[in-house]
């Protein structure tokens, strides 16, 4: 062969092979819906819950389009958006150039596809289970009535739900088996409850057997997930699935959240994406939370992932917005000592927080030009101190503002005076940065020994709260009833 052949071979080969990689890349989906003409579809995939669109297209007189774009889809569970709201689901993963017939008013059961073998097997899969589903439905529904039927019929339909549970089972072992390794598997895979063991041969009482059983459940939760699978992020149930697992499994206590915050993150370790989403998840959970006490999983997961660096893609801006907000928070959590304040009375006399002794001292935030502080000071005087100032319970009342002459007015309309009434006309205290006053009323209790033990309550909340933690069960019914 001459060089002019060789030459000749050499660049054919290169053109053929950009040719091939050209229209490897990118996505070409051609969509035609029976039934639908002129009018607009739309592609979108799930995140977070949500539909987020990643294709519009016009399609013809014959129902006919094609969404297609440059840069190749991510992987994960796709919906095709109907004008009258209806959808159906596609996967979407390696194979982007294909083909989909429908028809409008069973997409699912219609569906015909090309180019796409795990959207081919997954729309098998999903028949299928339309089918089982049906049957299943159609059982339940005679369950709800079975008083109205033989024992024999009763258990003749549940052994039927049996064999449907296992026949979808079985359904799945064998996707995971033929199509093992693709994104379709995962799926499928992630969608399984585990199996928790009944832990009965350990011949021990009901209550210990159900820890363990909880403690089994927890911790092998996400067994059937491989988190460094960003794909899964775009399912329809993988935020549901944290959501149910940090709401209904994780302990609501602080310590618990992080620790489980930690662990499911680590396993998406070396996952840039998956990360990031767990990160940003488990934080907003913990920041979001309306329980009290959870700040302080906020703050330890703000400090681990973001002021740490580890989270390099916020910006500047909110760095500087968290670690002011954590500066804030750190001295007034729960389990602290709560930072000293002295303070100066109507009368020019000083106060100081840690010299007030008190098996329990209410800590409260306050202002009379304040609407809620309206209602919940003298709520507080007739819930708390009326009740238990007999017992010992203080009341540090500090007054957030400078301007007296209001102050010293509510004070005597509301027979306060008893109450240790104080404020900082000098702005010597620094108590707004101290305990985060950013709106009154704000409530702290308080040990005997000065530690945070309750935050940011309602007064009708704190009878409760004192009656608890001093074991004082029947003293406020008895003292409600005087």
């Amino acid at each position: 062969m001459n060089t002019r052949s060789i030459l000749h071979t050499f660049f054919t080969f290169i053109i053929l092979c950009f040719t091939v990689n050209s229209m490897a890349q990118g996505y070409k989906i051609d969509v035609s819906v029976k039934g639908w003409q002129d009018t607009t579809l739309i592609l979108g995939h799930y995140f977070n819950k949500k539909m987020l669109v990643n294709d519009t297209i016009y399609i013809d007189s014959k129902g006919s389009g094609t969404f297609s774009g440059k840069d190749r889809l991510p992987g994960g569970v796709y919906i095709i958006y109907m004008p009258d709201q209806k959808y159906f689901d596609i996967i979407v993963d390696d194979e982007q150039h294909f083909s989909i017939i429908a028809d409008k008013e069973n997409p699912v059961q219609s569906l015909e596809v090309n180019g796409n073998k795990q959207e081919r097997a997954f729309n098998d899969y999903q028949k299928f289970i339309f089918n089982k589903q049906e049957k299943a439905n159609e059982i339940q529904e005679k369950l709800k009535n079975k008083d109205q039927y033989s024992k024999e019929q009763v258990d003749a339909w549940k052994k039927k739900l049996g064999v449907l549970s296992t026949e979808v089972n079985s359904y799945w072992d064998k996707i995971l088996d033929k199509h093992k390794g693709t994104f379709l598997a995962s799926f499928i895979k992630a969608m399984r409850e585990i199996e928790v063991p009944d832990f009965k041969e350990l011949n021990e009482p009901d209550s210990i057997i159900q820890v363990k059983r909880y403690q089994y459940y927890k911790h092998h939760y996400f067994d059937n997930f491989d988190m460094k699978d960003d794909r899964l992020m775009r399912t329809p149930f993988f935020t549901g699935k944290l959501e149910n697992f940090f709401s209904k499994t994780v302990l609501q206590i602080p310590d618990s959240l992080v620790k489980e915050s930690v662990r499911i993150i680590e396993m998406a370790e070396g996952n840039k994406e998956m990360e990031k989403y767990l990160i940003q998840f488990t934080f907003n959970y913990a920041n979001d939370s309306k329980l009290m006490g959870m700040d302080a999983a906020m703050v330890q997961l703000g400090e681990k992932y973001y002021l740490s660096g580890i989270a390099d893609w916020v910006d500047e801006e909110f760095i500087e917005k968290l670690e002011d907000r954590i500066t804030k928070l750190k001295p007034n959590l729960i389990g602290n000592q709560a930072p000293d304040l002295k303070m100066v009375s109507l009368n020019n006399q000083y106060f100081r927080l840690s010299e007030v002794y008190a098996p329990l001292t209410v800590l409260v935030f306050w202002e009379p030009d304040c609407g809620h502080c309206k209602k919940e000071i003298p709520k507080l005087k007739e819930v708390v101190w009326d009740k238990y100032q007999d017992i010992g319970v203080k009341i540090f009342a500090v007054f957030t503002q400078h301007e007296t002459e209001k102050w010293s007015e509510f004070i005597a309309e509301h027979q306060l005076e008893e109450w240790i009434n104080v404020y900082d006309p000098y702005h010597q205290s620094n108590f707004r940065n101290l305990y985060d006053i950013y709106s009154t009323p704000a409530i702290y209790i308080l040990d005997e020994n000065k530690k945070i033990i309750g935050k940011r309550i309602g007064a009708e909340q704190v009878p409760g709260f004192i009656d608890h933690h001093l074991g004082l069960s029947g003293h406020s019914n008895i003292s409600r009833q005087q």
